[in-house]
C-alpha cells in the first residue's frame, strides 16, 4: 500500500533505502517548464540526521507505521538516560547519544516519546518546546536596548542558548529544542 507524493504531510513516516524517515517539511513545486516535483526536508529516525530530497510528482513511497510510546526521563547515570515507561513503570537505560542533540534540554520528569516500528525502537523525540531556568548569563546594562542583540545564557540542564539582553539569572525561558533558539521569557 504505497502512498503518493500528493499525500505527504509534515510528521509523516515512510521507508526509504531500508530506513525510516520523517517528513520535517515539504513543498510542492510546479515550474513553468518540465514536470512538477516535491522538495522535502527529511529526518532519519535512527540517527537524527537531516537531509533534503526531491521527489518527482506522483512518485510513491512505502509508509511506515510508527507507534509512539510515552516515557519519562528520570535521571542521567554515567552516559545513559534512565527512561521509565509510563504504562508498565519499567525503567530502561538508553545511551545519551540515541537521544540526539536535544538531550541537552532534558531535566528530571521530562516527557520523551519512543518511536517504535516493527517492534524495534528506532529513536526518541523530545518535546519541541521546554521551559528552563537561566543559571548563568552576563548582566544586562541600562541602555542596552539595541533591537535584536543577544548574549549567551547557560540553562539549568547545562545547555546554552542566545537570549536578549533583558534576561537575567533566575528567569525561566521557553526554548525551541529543534532550533536551539530562545522564544520568550516565561517568568521572572
Amino acid at each position: 500500500m504505497a502512498i503518493d507524493t500528493s499525500d505527504f504531510k509534515n510528521g509523516m513516516h515512510f521507508y526509504m533505502d531500508g530506513d525510516v524517515y520523517t517528513i520535517i517539511e515539504f513543498q510542492h513545486v510546479k515550474p513553468g517548464k518540465g514536470g512538477a516535483f516535491v522538495r522535502t526536508r527529511l529526518r532519519k529516525i535512527k540517527s537524527g540526521q537531516t537531509l533534503e530530497k526531491t521527489f518527482r510528482a506522483g512518485e510513491r513511497v512505502e509508509p511506515a507505521f510508527v507507534e509512539k510510546l510515552k516515557l519519562q526521563f528520570l535521571n542521567k547515570q554515567r552516559n545513559e538516560a534512565i527512561l521509565m515507561d509510563l504504562e508498565t513503570y519499567e525503567q530502561n537505560p538508553v545511551p545519551m547519544d540515541m537521544l540526539g542533540d536535544q538531550a541537552k534540554y532534558l531535566k528530571e520528569d521530562s516527557e520523551v516519546t519512543a518511536l517504535v516500528a516493527d517492534g524495534e525502537t528506532l529513536g526518541y523525540e523530545l518535546p519541541n518546546f521546554v521551559e528552563l531556568e537561566v543559571i548563568e548569563t552576563d548582566p544586562g546594562f541600562k541602555g542596552d536596548t539595541v533591537s535584536g542583540s543577544t548574549k549567551p545564557a547557560k540553562l539549568e540542564t547545562g545547555a546554552s542558548v542566545q537570549v536578549p539582553f533583558h534576561i537575567e539569572v533566575g528567569d525561566v525561558v521557553k526554548v525551541d529544542t529543534r532550533t536551539d533558539s530562545y522564544l520568550e521569557r516565561v517568568k521572572k
